[in-house]
């Protein structure tokens, strides 16, 4: 095994608490390029923006029943736009989230529903999408 192959090996293995960032990326509030057209939506964008204050000055802004009632409500709203023929991505673009914490979402989201990531490139695969 390849001394890059091996530190990546101790990377993976390493706990995510024990990890230390490269740098520290601040998160920066992107400005919607719509302005919401409802009231919710607008509600949401304030949410939004309220969470990441939060989230700023210490981790457990919000609790897990919170995050979870959220992004279960998330998902449920992308999938229905995606079906009904929406191509925007859940993130948009110049969001600054770190690919570990695309990566870390996208994992617990299979873990959660009992996928493995070979089930999402079959789905992908057949779907298109």
């Amino acid at each position: 095994m390849s001394s890059r192959k091996a530190a990546t090996a101790r990377a993976v293995r390493r706990p995510a608490s024990s990890a230390k960032p490269k740098a520290a990326v601040k998160a920066v509030a992107v400005k919607p390029k719509v302005v919401a057209s409802n009231g919710v939506s607008a509600e949401a964008i304030r949410l939004a923006a309220d969470i990441e204050r939060e989230f700023a000055k210490h981790d457990d802004a919000l609790t897990p029943e919170a995050m979870q009632t959220l992004m279960s409500a998330l998902c449920r709203v992308y999938a229905a736009q995606v079906e009904n023929g929406a191509s925007h991505t859940p993130i948009p673009e110049g969001q600054i989230v770190s690919p570990t914490g695309v990566m870390l979402t996208a994992s617990g989201l299979l873990r959660a529903a009992n996928l493995a990531v070979f089930e999402l490139g079959m789905w992908q695969s057949w779907t298109g999408k």
